[in-house]
């Protein structure tokens, strides 16, 4: 697959935003078929969702997840379509993923976050990734295609979980929080 691919089906269909090392769109890709063992770089993003007492929601990905299925993460990801505002993505996926309408709430805290990662099965992630957090006053209603378990957890021991079994979480669940944590876990409401 090229960096530039884009076709009629892309558009029409669920897509990547696929980018150049600078950050820029160079084309879009069908996200059923970017994800390989040689994942052009594309654009994604993280959210953190937070209770107003300073709870984070994590959740367990579901077991039939193509990448990581099974283990823990933050509370939502997915990928921006072309046109598409980083806030209407967020709203978007945290209706699908979580039931939850996170509105215009999501707040970027780490805006240029990137990593690589490559599961046990070889599949690449390849992504340019902001990384948001909001709040939500109410428990998630999972689909049962995304996630598989929730729970409301203090961001200390989501910290403690990091440092001590970090093959429990989703990789870039694990770059993401040490910037997290340096940053006071940035929660809306001072969390």
């Amino acid at each position: 697959m090229t960096g530039t691919a884009t076709s009629d089906l892309a558009d029409r269909t669920d897509h990547v935003v696929l980018l150049d090392d600078a950050g820029e769109e160079v084309g879009i890709a069908a996200r059923a078929t970017v994800h390989t063992d040689d994942t052009p770089l594309h654009l994604g993003f993280s959210c953190y969702l937070f209770r107003p007492d300073g709870r984070l929601l994590v959740t367990r990905r579901a077991l039939t997840k193509r990448t990581w299925p099974g283990v823990w993460t933050n509370s939502f990801c997915g990928h921006p379509r072309r046109g598409e505002s980083l806030a209407d993505a967020v709203a978007r996926h945290g209706r699908h993923e979580l039931g939850l309408d996170v509105g215009s709430d999501g707040r970027p805290v780490l805006p240029t976050f990137r990593y690589r990662a490559v599961d046990a099965g070889g599949v690449v992630e390849n992504e340019i990734c902001p990384v948001l957090v909001a709040t939500v006053d109410r428990d998630p209603e999972p689909n049962p295609d995304e996630v598989s378990d929730w729970r409301w957890v203090v961001p200390g021991d989501v910290d403690a979980l990091v440092d001590h079994a970090p093959w429990a979480l989703s990789p870039w669940m694990v770059a993401q929080v040490p910037e997290l944590r340096a940053a006071g876990w940035a929660a809306p409401g001072g969390a």
